[in-house]
């Protein structure tokens, strides 16, 4: 899949994994020299968008509330404060935990740039009408995996923390909550990384009915399973209750039925081009 030996003929498979190689390599650089950005931005990384989420006065919880009051339901989505602090039990943990949580971001702010990569090592493996119709694979798989992130961040990380640090096993008279850093950050890496590969199911579904694996009959005869699929994932990144697993099921839901429509027009593309090979 190279663009090296265009004369010599097809590659052999350990030049294909030797191309591979040196994509990967760029890869870890790009998420590396994004990481060493992250890891110097430290104030805005940790003091703003980590703490987000744990600050009553954050967006999302500010919307909660304002739509609380227009139901007529009083501040009964209202944070008025966060019921729990965090700590840190190694000498070592903050240390490690900004070298990781920089890691995390300079995979999210590279991902174009990894796509990229992603994308010069298959596209020599197609045609010039298949790479034609595949211009957009960067920039389409970039925006769903950013839409993605930020619906973690800002719809699930909040409800899961607020729902997660406020719960109570003894009403009035509860365990004190002292969560290490490490499991609040965990909560916030895993929904928001966990959403934005979730919104890349268009684009794999794309590819894997380019080769053949599925089809748009396939997905629709299965889209009762991939229902039950859906909430069982949603149930993992999300706080176990109803209304959190609804939020984050409608996007995906819609994404599939997406998915479904891509197929399609795959199909119907393939079908054109060998009706006009066999004319």
């Amino acid at each position: 899949m190279a663009k090296k030996e265009k004369k010599t003929g097809e590659m052999s498979f350990l030049d294909h994994l030797e191309e591979l190689r040196w994509h990967l390599i760029r890869s870890t650089l790009g998420v590396m020299i994004a990481a060493t950005i992250a890891f110097l931005s430290k104030n805005i990384i940790f003091g703003k968008i980590i703490n987000g989420p744990k600050d009553p006065d954050f967006i999302t919880y500010r919307i909660l509330c304002s739509i609380s009051k227009r139901l007529g339901m009083a501040e009964s989505f209202c944070v008025n404060e966060m019921p729990f602090d965090l700590q840190t039990t190694t000498m070592a943990a903050k240390f490690s935990i900004h070298i990781w949580t920089s890691i995390t971001f300079g995979f999210i702010i590279a991902f174009p740039y990894v796509l990229f990569e992603i994308w010069r090592f298959i596209s020599p493996g197609l045609h010039a009408n298949e790479r034609k119709h595949s211009r957009g694979f960067i920039v389409i798989g970039s925006l769903l995996f950013f839409t993605g992130v930020l619906f973690g961040y800002y719809i699930i990380a909040p409800l899961s923390v607020n729902f997660l640090g406020g719960y109570e096993l003894i009403p009035g008279n509860d365990i004190t909550a002292r969560p290490t850093i490490n499991s609040y950050i965990g909560i916030i890496r895993s929904t928001t990384l966990a959403s934005g590969l979730i919104f890349e199911l268009p684009i794999i579904i794309y590819f894997l009915t380019k080769i053949g694996l599925v089809t748009p009959q396939f997905l629709r005869t299965y889209r009762k399973h991939a229902l039950v699929l859906v909430l069982v994932l949603s149930a993992i990144i999300t706080p176990p209750d109803i209304a959190s697993q609804v939020i984050v099921a409608i996007p995906v839901l819609v994404l599939y039925e997406i998915s479904i429509f891509i197929s399609k027009r795959v199909l119907k593309n393939q079908e054109k081009k060998l009706q006009k090979q066999n004319v």
